[in-house]
């Protein structure tokens, strides 16, 4: 239901934080509480994943979009809640985690609190070859900006992204935006259709 929240942090505990955003106070559950800080001056952007049980509702939030993607693929292991990932995600050593995982290292697995053999097993079993998008520190968004140049207009960065979401793949849509540099758009719709015109060309 949420993508992420933008507000202040004004308060933290050792079990969550409270984000305001436009007047309401989120309480939300945090891998660890204490590298955030309270700062009623400054504004940040969470990302958010609700969870929703029988008599339960929960909000969880990551500092980026990577952070919630490893959520996400650790809660989709059977035997792995919430809590669970969270404490894993709580040393912040992300990388050590998909080596760990890609090396059937059990035994690191095994240190984080509630993970017995079983459930390690289990973990590398249904994750294994599938971290490599999450094995450097840049959120997977960034990586489709990088389809085009930093000078390149919000208009035209904005058209790649869409393309990417419509299902095109990289490669057409790097071939794709070599062209729409040449073109003299106003607007995201206006680069967008003219994209849409060049790939129906091929």
């Amino acid at each position: 239901m949420y993508e992420y929240f933008i507000g202040l942090i004004t308060s933290v505990t050792p079990h969550y934080i409270v984000l305001e955003v436009n007047g309401i106070g989120y309480r939300l559950n945090v891998a660890n509480p204490f590298s955030f800080t309270v700062n009623r001056e400054t504004k940040q952007q969470l990302y958010i994943y609700q969870a929703v049980r029988e008599n339960d509702v929960s909000l969880f939030a990551f500092k980026d979009y990577q952070e919630k993607q490893l959520f996400l693929k650790l809660i989709s292991v059977s035997g792995i809640g919430p809590k669970s990932a969270l404490a894993i995600l709580a040393t912040e050593d992300h990388s050590g985690l998909v080596n760990a995982i890609d090396s059937n290292d059990e035994s690191y697995l095994t240190k984080f609190p509630s993970i017995g053999k079983k459930t390690a097993k289990q973990i590398i079993l249904d994750l294994k070859d599938k971290m490599t998008d999450l094995s450097t520190q840049t959120p997977m968004i960034d990586d489709q900006l990088q389809l085009g140049q930093k000078d390149d207009p919000i208009y035209l960065k904005e058209s790649l992204e869409a393309l990417l979401a419509l299902g095109y793949t990289k490669a057409e849509v790097k071939r794709v935006g070599k062209k729409l540099r040449e073109f003299d758009g106003t607007s995201t719709d206006q680069y967008l259709r003219q994209a849409l015109k060049l790939l129906m060309k091929k």
